[in-house]
């Protein structure tokens, strides 16, 4: 599957809408109808001003389940999925945090979306759910068992998170590549909100030229207008949120100025 043919941009931007705490989950506070016209206003709002997908995320669900979030999770982040790609006209993307890649497989084929991204994918790392062990083997599998037209944009390193064992930026991509067969890798800083490191991002680079297979490489965290310019002159797209939400802070709703700047910076020449 080449993600390349997906976006209309070969530097795609990929907006996050972050889902209030879904009922069940313990902050849970607003009408599950309230939580979707918000997910659609801030949909609406990316697609408008010029990204080129948009990424949907439990993100109000801490604490996060490890591994497997129940099936009313699912439910609900398939109804909402669901309305935003018949709201959109660009590419929709599923994560279900913490590490449901089932999950987040099976939401994104029934909702209509085109990607799904995994906080690991491959290997082990140490997070605050505990070790979240990569499960690349099932995940290929349920692609093919139900025939679902879904990328799969992979963490290496991933953030808030330590990978078990001394183990070569570099290798870990090419092996996430290779043995993994992920469709994209995304690289990011220690936690939401912060850059990846100038280094961290040159090696997962060089780990993608040494792999076989030639897949983009995304910055998935600390995007802002000010680095995007140059993070694109090496980078093969970027996800982002924070910087897009109002006064910067990662919980408020999607901010159409702070979006329409970042673009803006993005395709300055």
């Amino acid at each position: 599957m080449d993600l390349r043919d997906l976006f209309d941009t070969s530097t795609p931007l990929v907006g996050m809408v972050h889902l209030p705490a879904l009922p069940g989950a313990p902050r849970h506070e607003q009408p599950r109808d309230d939580i979707r016209a918000r997910a659609l206003a801030d949909a609406h709002t990316l697609a408008r001003n010029g990204l080129d997908g948009i990424l949907v995320e439990n993100f109000g669900d801490a604490p996060f389940y490890p591994d497997g979030v129940p099936k009313h999770v699912v439910a609900e982040m398939t109804a909402t999925a669901r309305e935003l790609s018949l709201a959109v006209d660009v590419p929709l993307g599923v994560n279900v945090l913490r590490n449901d890649a089932e999950a987040a497989l099976s939401v994104a084929a029934a909702a209509g979306g085109s990607f799904m991204r995994v906080n690991v994918h491959t290997g082990a790392s140490v997070t605050d759910q505990g070790v979240l062990d990569g499960s690349a083997h099932e995940t290929l599998r349920l692609r093919d068992q139900l025939d679902a037209d879904v990328a799969i944009l992979a963490d290496v390193d991933v953030k808030h998170a330590t990978p078990l064992g001394e183990r070569d930026r570099t290798a870990l991509v090419r092996e996430t590549i290779d043995r993994g067969l992920a469709d994209a890798v995304v690289v990011s800083g220690p936690e939401t909100g912060k850059p990846a490191d100038n280094e961290d991002l040159r090696m997962a680079l060089d780990g993608r030229d040494d792999a076989t297979r030639d897949v983009p490489v995304f910055v998935g965290s600390g995007v802002t207008p000010e680095n995007v310019s140059a993070l694109l002159d090496d980078a093969d797209g970027a996800i982002v949120g924070t910087a897009l939400k109002k006064q910067g802070q990662t919980t408020n709703r999607v901010d159409p100025d702070r979006v329409a700047t970042l673009v803006e910076a993005a395709r300055a020449e």
